[in-house]
């Protein structure tokens, strides 16, 4: 087997520079300051997540404060990983120099490894995770060494630490496995001392669980019914050839037709793996089109492998791919990574909401915090702040921390099990999103206070049209009944 090419650690290393170089620009995303009020509660398990994620926001916030770049730099090291792990899959495979540098330049130039990579959030880890199972199981596949079963167990149980989608993965692995007749590497115990070591990471998860009321599943219901619709499947399929560059789309299918035509088992298990949950995925209402994403990092391996000769008898076609890949994955790239100017994001929001909601969040927390001084001090004493969703909470939390301000408080996922504040508040400021979610929150409000009055608008500097523009600050006073019992009224998940 041909060593591992230095030239792959350094596309890794270019990705990763790449990405710090842009984590500064425009600002947190709203799920990003929902992990970091995640990090401040600090537990064992969440509504929509395992506990992962919030574990780094937490080093995070120890080592740099809230601060972007400090909280980026782990999705950056894992899109760094990514690279290395479709170097590495590619000479697993049997692929030499060629062949590990065309998997790593082929997973880099990915638009969906930029989109996870340069945000802090379970999808950067997601990718490499499946990546790196497959890698695995692609060397017990190679050597017959069950023993590997080990390792996968490892890596299947730090990914169920940061989200659930890879046990769906191993299930359709080792399902597909079976179907092409490896039986043998399956039943055996080191299969099951790592199906045991998976497990054991799971279990802190599987607690909070369990004491919570099995919250991720009304979660997921809620979220399904949320996103879903009648484009769900159309959506889904069409969005798979968005998750690589376009000239390498070509380079997948064909690592998918060469891992099936292969005598392994676990070659043709990682084929089924992928048709099973493209098909799962692509059924299930409110599925995400990057739910597959870390499949095409062996595809994309396999394929390089099975072209490596083909490239190899004229240079020019190697050329070509090169070029044309680096077009088109810069083309993808202002969709996905900050290269513009925040005032000229408008016209990506239709495709790609996530660069929007990386702004303005500093100017919502100061019309909230410039709200909450307006009033005498002794209404201050018996105000809570509430917030209709998870992204304007950590907002205030992050940006007022320090001003003097209670913490807010909403009924959004992992919030809605941390408390109403002061269950005897008097003066609601409550935090609303802009009309683009066609709710009035003004008409609600009103129902359950005999006073509610508009005090501030939300707006950005740059224009840009997000969840939050348009919304409100409204300051609502006389609670039908206890603040305490009202804010039960407003828990949800979504």
């Amino acid at each position: 087997m041909a060593p591992l090419h230095a030239g792959v650690v350094v596309i890794g290393a270019v990705v990763f520079a790449v990405l710090m170089a842009l984590s500064a620009r425009y600002g947190f995303h709203r799920d990003e300051l929902y992990f970091l009020d995640c990090a401040r509660h600090l537990q064992a398990g969440y509504v929509d997540q395992p506990v992962l994620v919030p574990l780094l926001a937490r080093i995070s916030l120890g080592l740099f404060g809230p601060s972007v770049i400090g909280l980026r730099v782990w999705a950056a090291l894992a899109g760094w990983v990514t690279v290395m792990l479709g170097g590495l899959i590619a000479r697993e495979l049997g692929g030499g120099r060629r062949a590990q540098l065309m998997a790593a330049w082929a997973t880099a130039s990915m638009p969906v490894l930029a989109a996870a990579a340069h945000l802090m959030g379970p999808t950067a880890f997601d990718i490499p995770a499946w990546a790196a199972l497959a890698l695995v199981a692609i060397r017990v596949g190679r050597t017959d060494d069950t023993r590997w079963w080990l390792a996968a167990g490892v890596v299947l149980g730090v990914g169920l630490a940061n989200k659930h989608s890879i046990g769906f993965f191993a299930v359709a692995l080792v399902a597909g496995t079976l179907l092409a007749g490896g039986r043998r590497l399956i039943m055996n115990l080191w299969f099951a001392a790592g199906f045991a070591i998976a497990v054991a990471f799971a279990l802190p998860d599987l607690w909070w669980q369990a004491r919570h009321g099995w919250a991720t599943i009304p979660m997921s219901q809620a979220l399904n019914q949320e996103n879903g619709g009648a484009g769900q499947i159309a959506n889904f399929v069409v969005g798979q050839l968005l998750m690589v560059s376009l000239a390498m789309v070509w380079v997948w299918v064909v690592g998918l037709r060469h891992l099936w035509r292969s005598r392994q088992s676990v070659l043709r298990g990682l084929v089924w793996a992928y048709a099973i949950l493209f098909v799962l995925f692509a059924l299930i209402s409110g599925a995400k089109i990057y739910y597959v994403a870390g499949a095409y990092i062996y595809l994309l391996a396999a394929g390089a492998v099975a072209l490596d000769g083909w490239l190899g008898a004229r240079k020019r076609r190697a050329w070509i791919l090169g070029i044309g890949t680096a077009l088109t994955t810069l083309a993808a790239l202002p969709l996905v990574v900050p290269v513009l100017p925040p005032t000229q994001i408008n016209w990506t929001y239709r495709v790609n909401q996530t660069l929007s909601e990386t702004v303005g969040w500093p100017q919502l927390a100061a019309t909230v915090r410039g709200v909450w001084s307006s009033l005498p001090a002794d209404q201050r004493s018996r105000t809570v702040i509430y917030t209709e969703n998870y992204g304007e909470a950590g907002a205030i939390d992050t940006f007022d921390r320090g001003s003097g301000m209670p913490a807010a408080v909403s009924g959004h996922n992992s919030y809605s099990w941390w408390g109403p504040g002061d269950p005897d508040a008097t003066t609601v400021i409550a935090v609303t999103p802009g009309p683009i979610d066609g709710t009035d929150y003004a008409i609600r409000l009103g129902q359950l206070f005999t006073s509610v009055r508009a005090v501030a608008t939300v707006s950005n500097p740059y224009g840009v049209d997000n969840q939050e523009w348009g919304g409100h600050v409204y300051l609502c006073t006389g609670p039908r009944q206890p603040w305490g019992q009202t804010w039960t009224q407003l828990r949800h998940y979504g």
